[in-house]
C-alpha cells in the first residue's frame, strides 16, 4: 500500500489542566501536564485507573477542551480551533481508536463499508491520495473478512477492524485507548504488530493508553500519569522520574514507601550526586 512517508505529527502540551464536575465538586483530572511527543514516535500512557491518562488522550484528539494550558498537534493549537476545524482535523489527520471496538464501528455495515465510511469525510474535503478500502483491510489483516457481517467476527477481528478504520486516512497521529483490552494473547500480538507496522511504514505517531505491562513493553517510550501529572517515563527499559516545569519531582511508589507524603527532605548535592535525606538522617549521611 502506497502512502505518504514520514508524515507523523508531533504533540506538545504546556501547563495542561482539565477540570470536570462530579457530585457538585470540581475534580482535576489533569493538573499541569507538560509533555512532548516527537513525530513518528510510539508512546504508551500508563497509570492507575482515574489517573488521567484517558482524559489526556481525549484532549490530544480534540474530544475534550482543556480547562487551561495548550495542546499543539502538528502546527495546530487545538484549543484555538472551532469545532468544524476540529472535525476536519480528525477526518484527515487524527485517527481515534476508542476503548471497546464497537464504539468505533457501524454494526450494520460490513468491514469494507466501515472503512469506506471512515474515508468519506476526507474524500469530501478533497483528499484523493487515500488507499483503497481493500488495501486498508489487508494492512490490518482483515481482507479475508471484508464482506462478512460484524456479528460473525471475533473480538480480535473487531479490534483489528477498529484500527483499520482509524488508519483509513493514513493519519499523522493515531490515538488508541486500551486497544488490546480483553483480547487473547494472539489477538493482542496481532493488534500491536499492526500498530507498529503503521508507525514504521507511514511514520504515523502512535499514542496509546494501556494498563498491560506487556503492551507497554512493546512501546519505545512510556509515560506514567499519576494524580493528573507526569509521574515518570520509561526509555529503553529504564524508568526515570520527570522534573516538571515548576520544579516538582513525583517520586515512584517504592520510594514513597520510604518517603511518604509530608516527609521533610533535604536535597544534598555533592560531586554531581544528588541525595534526598529525610529529616533526622542528615547527620548520618
Amino acid at each position: 500500500m502506497n502512502g505518504p512517508v514520514n508524515r507523523g505529527m508531533p504533540v506538545r502540551t504546556t501547563g495542561l489542566v482539565h477540570i470536570y464536575r462530579a457530585d457538585g465538586h470540581d475534580v482535576a483530572a489533569l493538573a499541569g501536564v507538560d509533555l512532548s511527543v516527537e513525530a513518528g514516535d510510539m508512546v504508551g500512557l500508563l497509570g492507575p485507573s482515574g489517573s488521567g491518562k484517558s482524559t489526556l488522550l481525549s484532549l490530544f484528539g480534540g474530544l475534550l477542551r482543556p480547562s487551561a494550558g495548550k495542546i499543539h498537534v502538528g502546527e495546530h493549537e487545538l484549543s484555538a480551533l472551532p469545532e468544524p476545524a476540529l472535525d476536519d482535523l480528525r477526518a484527515r489527520d487524527i485517527g481515534l481508536v476508542l476503548q471497546g471496538a464497537a464504539r468505533n464501528l457501524l454494526p450494520y455495515l460490513t468491514p469494507v463499508q466501515n472503512v469506506e465510511f471512515a474515508q468519506g469525510a476526507a474524500r469530501r474535503q478533497g483528499v484523493s491520495s487515500l488507499p483503497s478500502p481493500a488495501e486498508v483491510l489487508e494492512l490490518v489483516g482483515m481482507h479475508r473478512h471484508a464482506r462478512r457481517p460484524l456479528a460473525g467476527l471475533t473480538p480480535g477481528h473487531l479490534q483489528l477492524l477498529a484500527v483499520g478504520v482509524a488508519v483509513a486516512t493514513l493519519p499523522g497521529l493515531l490515538l488508541a485507548d486500551e486497544p488490546t483490552s480483553q483480547l487473547d494473547h494472539e489477538a493482542r500480538g496481532t493488534v500491536l504488530d499492526t500498530l507498529a507496522r503503521v508507525n514504521r511504514e507511514f511514520g504515523t505517531t502512535v499514542v496509546l493508553v494501556t494498563h498491560d505491562p506487556e503492551v507497554a513493553a512493546a512501546m519505545r517510550r512510556t509515560v506514567t500519569i499519576r494524580d493528573g501529572r507526569i509521574g515518570g517515563e520509561g526509555r529503553d527499559g529504564e524508568e526515570y522520574a520527570v522534573v516538571s516545569a515548576d520544579g516538582a519531582l513525583p517520586l515512584p511508589p517504592h520510594v514513597l514507601e520510604i518517603l511518604p507524603p509530608g516527609t521533610l527532605v533535604r536535597v544534598h548535592l555533592e560531586d554531581g550526586t544528588i541525595q534526598l535525606l529525610p529529616q533526622g538522617q542528615e547527620d548520618r549521611s
